[in-house]
């Protein structure tokens, strides 16, 4: 799974807790989408997280 190349975010891992209180575990994934960035070198087609297209930690080049 590829990871967030500004702030690093990637999947963690979790449990499922039922009304039983059992727990089985399960994988949290970040909301990652391939778009293409700016960076120093020219554009670059990179994984960048929402949160970080929305608040313009990087550029996203249309």
């Amino acid at each position: 799974m590829a990871s967030c190349v500004a702030c690093g975010k990637k999947k963690i891992v979790g449990n499922n807790v039922s009304h039983a209180n059992n727990r089985t575990k399960r994988r949290i994934r970040p909301n990652l989408q391939r778009t293409r960035i700016a960076t120093s070198e020219g554009p670059k087609k990179a994984y960048v997280c929402t949160r970080c297209l929305r608040s313009g930690v990087v550029k996203k080049i249309v």
